[in-house]
């Protein structure tokens, strides 16, 4: 319980994200999609960037609709100099860039006996590879202005191990260890680096697993809220952690699950 104070202007106010300038990689659909409407929403301009320009015209047409900026930027994360130019030509065009969400990502389900190299490389280079390269891009923007927060897209794979997702797993329980690393390493530099952890959310990247009515039923059960995620659901958690609010928070991995990690 709180001490009963209400809450004050001043207080909701820090939670605005008014006058801020960011960059979200994976943003043409689904959870990339829902965390730039939603900073746009609270008062960013909002650079978005995927492999194709193309699958981001609506997005940006989104956040137009709330009033604020929206650049368009072809990333494939995988390329350490696309990482680069596309965050250089962000901060450029904005005038500097205060927030990094790195949510790009790829996964495929497959038996480990059956792993391939070229389906190791895919998806470690995108999911932590690229998100190691461009949070090192914010970050040395960052540093020269005071400072900025990142946020890292995480799984419940970061936690818990999932047969036939041992690549992806991999990658996301890396990319919880970077985003702890990176808090400790930054943090001098006014730089603070948390984490989402999404649970189970139906985007185009895990459809698949949706198709499965057992799958489903499983799932369901493992959930204490009994309901799969909205993507809105991460909206707020996504704000609150890149914004003043949040000031004092760095290094943490916050669970929009629906209870499921405190439940399994």
């Amino acid at each position: 319980m709180g001490s009963g104070a209400p809450v004050t202007s001043a207080g909701l106010e820090a939670f605005s994200l008014a006058g801020r300038r960011a960059l979200v990689t994976g943003a043409s659909r689904g959870i990339g999609r829902a965390i730039a409407k939603g900073l746009a929403r609270a008062g960013a301009d909002v650079a978005v960037a995927a492999r194709s320009t193309d699958a981001l015209v609506e997005t940006a047409t989104m956040i137009e609709a709330t009033g604020r900026r929206a650049l368009s930027l072809a990333l494939d994360v995988s390329r350490v100099d696309d990482c680069r130019w596309a965050f250089a030509r962000a901060a450029e065009l904005f005038g500097g860039i205060d927030i990094l969400v790195n949510n790009a990502g790829v996964e495929q389900v497959s038996s480990s006996l059956e792993v391939e190299e070229a389906l190791w490389d895919l998806i470690l280079d995108t999911n932590l590879k690229g998100a190691f390269f461009c949070a090192q891009a914010a970050a040395r923007h960052m540093k020269e202005r005071g400072g900025g927060a990142i946020l890292n897209i995480c799984s419940l794979t970061s936690e818990r191990g999932v047969p036939t997702a041992v690549p992806y797993g991999s990658s996301k329980s890396g990319l919880l260890g970077m985003t702890r690393a990176l808090a400790a390493e930054w943090a001098p530099l006014g730089i603070r680096v948390n984490a989402l952890t999404p649970g189970y959310f139906r985007t185009a990247l895990t459809e698949v697993f949706y198709e499965d009515e057992a799958w489903q039923r499983a799932m369901l059960a493992k959930i204490p809220l009994s309901r799969f995620g909205e993507l809105d659901d991460l909206v707020g958690a996504s704000v609150f952690l890149v914004s003043d609010a949040a000031r004092y928070i760095t290094g943490v991995c916050l669970p929009v699950d629906g209870g499921t990690l405190a439940f399994l």
